[in-house]
């Protein structure tokens, strides 16, 4: 029977839209309704096509009705070249067809890793919640990753980093717990909605004699600032850490008499912060007439030019006409003694450009700095800039600084504020005042041990700063500290001292007959023996650590501790009790910073909890 015998069938198309111009000889039937059997149009056979594939459907018509698949295959090329290319048309890579799939759950690992570092860049670059919902942030978080979902900025405020915090404060909790003794710095600021808070960090050398940093808290205290009341804010601080308050050896802290008071409450051991006191020793010394004329005229001089545009464009004409550098004119800050060295260091060195702009100006012509302003300006930087490298040095908090105080002030006294002849009296005045006040400040013995104790201990200096009267009391102090530590090393020598004899008990029995040198043994007392060689061994550690060659003052003497501490076992626990004390509170001011740069204008209306978590968690991470 050919083809055209076949009795007829009435088939319908194909549901749907039809993209293949070969369902024109392919349907199915009207009782068909789900359509799985679809039926060729001219010879009614039944195709297999799994989920409508094409391909059976093509061989049909090649194998058995090959004109008919010559003209569709004509048919499909010419619908193929007037057909434009659009996206959908176009087959997608396998990257994009990744990146357009399902975003991922918020359940999934890569879900909570991204999220993860969402919160800490939040925290550790101290930028607002608001930035999840800005629209630079979301298309750079769509073009790294567009199946990545963005939680919302109530999530980040109430559990991502509320939950960061708690997993960071465990983690600091458990490291500083280990710490064998411990320093610390305070101090109290007022944010810009003048909110009081105080700060509290602390300072160890671990095992590895690393020197460690950690800032606990930036607590909310509204009660009066008094010394009482920071005492009590301070001491329970340092219980909800856990910490043991027998641990603490010194704290570090501004000159204020409030401090002070909550020391002595305390009964804590206070280092005055060496910045602080260099600053009152240098208002100290800035008290003369000459300098207080020369400070009116400076002061007016750099504000016409800080407020007015004119005379910084004829400034910098001034400077190029000269060629003076670039720079343009600094200002004071009350509480920096620095920046009034450098606002003198400015005015010096662009002295010509300053006098030819005012030259020209009537108003101001005035302010033209006289020969004896010049004099003041001169000896006032001679004095001070040989001192901004120290207070630098001084002030920072990755390596030992304590161990330098004694070293500076000898310098001080020696050669850096030393008066030379070729001074001026003013500079002379200038430098005996600064040294006078310091000398006196550090003169108190408690103070004057405490450094002695942590100079003798850096193997940079040693006993070379102690004074000759005080060598023979720090070299004591030093042997009854290591007298005083528990050290495992000696646990197997006091056992031996306090357990019985058993050997004599066992060779009771069998007495031996005496020989004639057993008389002349002299009698000993066997417990005396350990300890005479506890104390020798003490005597003997110290002796060899004080005769061993001097580290090089560029050395790090942590470095130096680490490599030696087998050969000094006492010595070196006493260097991680002393040597971890900052010599300045600079570390609670660079906490304000942190709250300074969190709490600004546009985020003036957070809690003082947050604040407190939100510092913690950008000095910790």
């Amino acid at each position: 029977m050919g083809e055209r015998d076949q009795p007829q069938k009435h088939l319908v198309n194909k549901k749907g839209k039809s993209s293949s111009v070969v369902w024109e000889h392919f349907g199915f039937e009207e009782a068909d309704v789900d359509q799985t059997q679809i039926i060729c149009k001219i010879c009614f056979t039944v195709v297999s096509a799994p989920l409508g594939n094409t391909t059976n459907l093509f061989n049909h018509l090649k194998f058995k009705h090959r004109p008919i698949y010559d003209q569709l295959m004509v048919k499909k090329q010419k619908v193929q070249k007037t057909t434009p290319m659009t996206s959908s048309t176009i087959q997608s890579s396998i990257k994009d067809t990744l990146f357009s799939a399902t975003p991922y759950p918020s359940s999934s690992e890569k879900h909570k890793k991204i999220t993860d570092a969402v919160s800490y860049f939040l925290a550790k670059d101290m930028c607002p919640f608001s930035t999840v919902e800005n629209e630079g942030f979301k298309k750079l978080i769509n073009t790294l990753d567009k199946r990545y979902a963005l939680p919302s900025r109530h999530y980040f405020t109430r559990v991502a980093l509320p939950a960061l915090y708690e997993k960071r404060r465990a983690e600091v909790a458990s490291e500083v717990l280990k710490a064998e003794h411990f320093a610390a710095t305070t101090d109290l600021w007022s944010s810009s909605k003048m909110e009081p808070y105080i700060s509290l960090t602390i300072h160890y050398i671990d095992e590895d004699f690393n020197l460690n940093t950690k800032c606990l808290q930036m607590a909310f205290i509204p009660e009066d600032h008094t010394g009482q009341n920071i005492a009590h804010g301070l001491r329970e601080a340092i219980v909800a850490w856990g910490l043991n308050e027998e641990k603490l050896i010194c704290i570090t802290t501004d000159n204020a008499s409030n401090m002070k008071l909550a020391a002595e409450v305390n009964g804590w051991m206070r280092l005055q912060c060496f910045g602080h006191r260099l600053h009152l020793a240098i208002e100290n010394a800035m008290k003369d007439s000459r300098i207080d004329c020369a400070m009116g005229v400076w002061k007016k001089l750099i504000s016409s030019f800080s407020y007015s545009w004119k005379k910084k464009r004829d400034l910098a004409e001034a400077q190029k006409l000269l060629n003076l550098p670039a720079h343009s004119l600094k200002t004071e800050c009350p509480t920096r003694w620095g920046s009034r060295q450098a606002m003198i260091d400015r005015v010096l060195e662009q002295q010509k450009a300053i006098a030819q702009v005012l030259s020209s100006d009537r108003k101001f012509r005035h302010l033209t700095l006289s020969w004896q302003d010049i004099d003041v300006l001169e000896a006032i930087n001679k004095c001070l800039s040989p001192l901004l490298e120290f207070t630098d040095a001084l002030s920072g908090e990755k390596y030992i600084s304590v161990s330098f105080l004694k070293p500076t002030l000898h310098l001080f006294n020696n050669s850096v504020l030393e008066v030379q002849e070729d001074d001026t009296e003013l500079a002379k005045s200038i430098k005996q005042k600064i040294v006078d006040y310091l000398n006196d400040k550090y003169s108190d013995p408690a103070t004057q041990e405490l450094l002695d104790m942590a100079s003798a201990l850096d193997p940079r200096f040693k006993l070379k700063y102690v004074s000759e009267d005080n060598r023979g009391s720090i070299e004591d102090k030093l042997t009854a500290e290591m007298k005083s530590l528990i050290n495992v090393m000696n646990a197997p020598l006091e056992t031996a001292a306090m357990a019985p004899d058993v050997t004599e008990d066992a060779a009771a029995p069998t007495k031996k007959k005496k020989g004639l040198g057993s008389f002349f043994k002299v009698t000993t007392d066997k417990t005396a023996g350990p300890l005479l060689q506890q104390d020798h061994a003490i005597a003997l550690e110290l002796q060899s650590y004080l005769q061993t060659e001097t580290l090089d003052a560029e050395e790090d003497p942590l470095k130096w501790w680490r490599e030696s501490q087998r050969f000094f076992p006492r010595l070196s626990n006493l260097a991680r009790k002393y040597l971890c004390i900052p010599a300045t509170s600079c570390s609670s001011e660079r906490v304000f910073s942190t709250g300074g740069n969190i709490v600004s204008c546009s985020r003036s209306s957070l809690k003082p909890d947050h604040v407190d978590r939100l510092v913690f968690l950008a000095k910790n991470l």
